[in-house]
């Protein structure tokens, strides 16, 4: 089991291809590997252990007549439990919408279904997005299966941990301020976030809609190309969606894996480093950067002097468009509804429904957004974060006029302690401190494995940022990164942790 178990999506696709195995194989190794291991992880909300092996069965079946749809039809995959399943439960990670079933796919899920790759099920996650941490599920928390007492990142800490533990090949998640690649930073993943836009947002269930992306979770650079590839592309449906096609991801990540960077140059982010990073989670980001010199790119300090007001305007933005779109949860349409005793009007039941549907996170970012919004403080909060929004998008281009790409590190730390920052919303907040800047102006970002920290042996992470639209340059830079930093854990030595309850 551990051979096929252990190989990227990409390397089971070419077994499927060659025969030497099949979807419903493949598939029953995987539901047998969650089985297992799933109990302690926590990484999945729903399993469709039945539908998961109809589609494989399916995949085999169009294999056999020389009709597979596509290079991934057979290979399973993970979904974020925000985006909208036909016959699945999608709760948002919220009571508010236990036990909803989407009458409509996302977008996103159906051009998966359309390329026959089976869905094992659907992932943990931060309640509506909302999280660094996925501790504010209400579901209970995910574990980072590197330790069981860290967290796996939030919001989408659940695709990241499935990916991690195994239990996946593949995975989507959402980003919104950094919820693909914080999770992948800390569980050793390879995370995505596109450029916004470019993959479609009709049947995602909306945070902030000026910054939610949905984007590959992998364990290879090459297995995120072909996700995103598919994933990819102009959606009528999607109001936001850009006309330019998502083509060449998968050659420049092959191209990249050669090893040679040489006419690259890349710009190491100047207020992304140094004072509050930890000093193992540096190390290794120089390290990277080191790498990156040997592999033949130019490398410079670059200053964008805006970021370190960005997480100051993503704070303001982010509640205030949440605010609005949580709004449609009020008890009279769908969703959790509560009856106060007696003979309550339509607000005491409003009121009585939110109260017990959302939890905490959600109702201080709810209220942070209103007030935010509010007659008077307007143009005080929201319009001057917008106005740092701006000089943030300005930054980029100017950096982007000297570099083809930017780099740092993905997350402050390594994985911290279950329950550590839960009592800190602002502790919280910062662990999105690098990747929030590009969710505000729209750019793409991948964070790959950077090794191990010298420290605790947890995973960090390296984050790469191109500008819109150039998601190319991140695969080609991502995979000559990680093929000269090699892979971080094998399915043995992560089995032994988990063992030992993940304390090895």
């Amino acid at each position: 089991m551990s051979e096929l178990i252990q190989k990227s999506a990409a390397e089971l696709a070419d077994a499927l291809a060659a025969g030497e195995t099949t979807s419903v194989e493949l598939t029953q190794l995987y539901l047998d590997r969650i089985a297992a291991v799933d109990g302690e992880v926590h990484a999945f909300l729903h399993i469709d252990a039945e539908g998961a092996l109809e589609q494989a069965a399916a995949s085999d079946a169009r294999r056999a007549n020389g009709d597979a749809l596509h290079a991934l039809d057979g290979v399973p995959i993970a979904v974020k439990d925000v985006l909208t399943t036909i016959g699945l439960p999608t709760t948002c990670g919220s009571k508010m919408l236990e036990g909803w079933v989407p009458p409509y796919d996302a977008t996103v899920v159906k051009k998966i279904k359309d390329a026959g790759l089976p869905i094992l099920g659907k992932t943990n996650m931060d309640e509506f997005a909302m999280g660094s941490s996925t501790e504010h599920s209400a579901y209970g928390p995910t574990k980072n299966p590197w330790k069981l007492d860290r967290i796996p990142g939030g919001s989408g800490g659940g695709s990241a941990a499935a990916v991690a533990a195994f239990e996946a090949p593949l995975a989507l998640g959402t980003d919104t301020g950094g919820s693909i690649r914080q999770p992948g930073a800390v569980t050793g993943t390879v995370g995505v976030k596109p450029t916004y836009g470019s993959v479609s947002r009709y049947g995602l269930v909306a945070l902030a809609n000026s910054l939610d992306q949905v984007g590959p979770v992998t364990r290879t650079v090459l297995d995120s190309a072909l996700l995103h590839e598919l994933i990819g592309g102009h959606d009528p449906l999607d109001s936001t969606s850009t006309t330019t096609p998502v083509t060449g991801l998968v050659d420049a990540a092959r191209a990249g894996a050669t090893g040679d960077l040489k006419g690259v140059k890349v710009g190491v982010i100047k207020e992304l480093a140094g004072e509050g990073w930890a000093p193992d989670v540096m190390a290794k980001f120089n390290e990277s950067v080191d790498l990156l010199t040997k592999l033949g790119a130019d490398v410079v300090e670059v200053s964008t002097p805006s970021f370190e007001h960005a997480m100051a305007a993503y704070y303001l933005i982010l509640p205030a468009e949440c605010s609005s779109n949580l709004a449609k949860f009020d008890a009279m349409r769908y969703g959790l509804r509560v009856t106060p005793d007696g003979d309550p009007s339509a607000e005491d039941v409003m009121k009585a429904s939110r109260d017990a549907g959302f939890g905490d996170e959600v109702k201080r970012r709810i209220i942070l957004g209103t007030y935010a919004l509010s007659s008077g403080y307007y143009d005080a909060y929201y319009g001057q974060a917008q106005k740092i929004r701006t000089l943030i998008i300005e930054d980029f281009k100017k950096a982007f006029e000297q570099v083809d790409v930017l780099v740092s590190p993905t997350s402050p730390s390594t994985a911290f302690k279950l329950g550590a920052k839960l009592d800190d919303p602002l502790a919280m907040y910062m662990q999105d401190l690098a990747t929030i800047p590009a969710n505000l102006a729209g750019t793409p970002g991948i964070s790959i494995p950077a090794g191990v920290s010298d420290q605790d042996g947890l995973p960090v992470g390296v984050q790469l940022l191109a500008p819109v639209l150039e998601d190319a340059r991140l695969y080609r830079v991502g995979a000559a990164l990680e093929a000269a930093i090699g892979p971080v854990l094998g399915l043995d030595k992560l089995d032994d942790r988990l063992a030992a309850g993940g304390a090895a």
